[in-house]
């Protein structure tokens, strides 16, 4: 995984602070491939209930802090949509 426990830390507390308490982050894409080089970050979060608001005030928090680009896709606990299914797969519970 291509990100620092700072980084981690800092994903995990936004992602609590703006989307809520129990919200589970996961990182899937680029960032999960230790070979890999670049990319922006992949954050697939499930929380009780997705708000666009808090979906895009967490966005621009989490590149600010990150100084790097995030792409956030925010969903209800237990969508299995093709990207759900694709980020618990193949990516990594932060």
């Amino acid at each position: 995984m291509r990100l620092t426990a700072a980084q981690i830390d800092t994903i995990k507390s936004t992602a609590t602070a703006v989307l809520g308490e129990g919200a589970q982050v996961t990182l899937f894409g680029s960032r999960v491939n230790d070979a890999a080089k670049g990319g922006d970050v992949d954050l697939y979060v499930e929380t009780a209930q997705p708000e666009l608001m808090k979906k895009i005030r967490c966005k621009v928090s989490l590149q600010d802090q990150l100084d790097m680009p995030v792409d956030l896709i925010v969903k209800p606990y237990g969508d299995r949509s093709p990207i759900a299914l694709i980020a618990k797969q193949e990516g990594i519970r932060l």
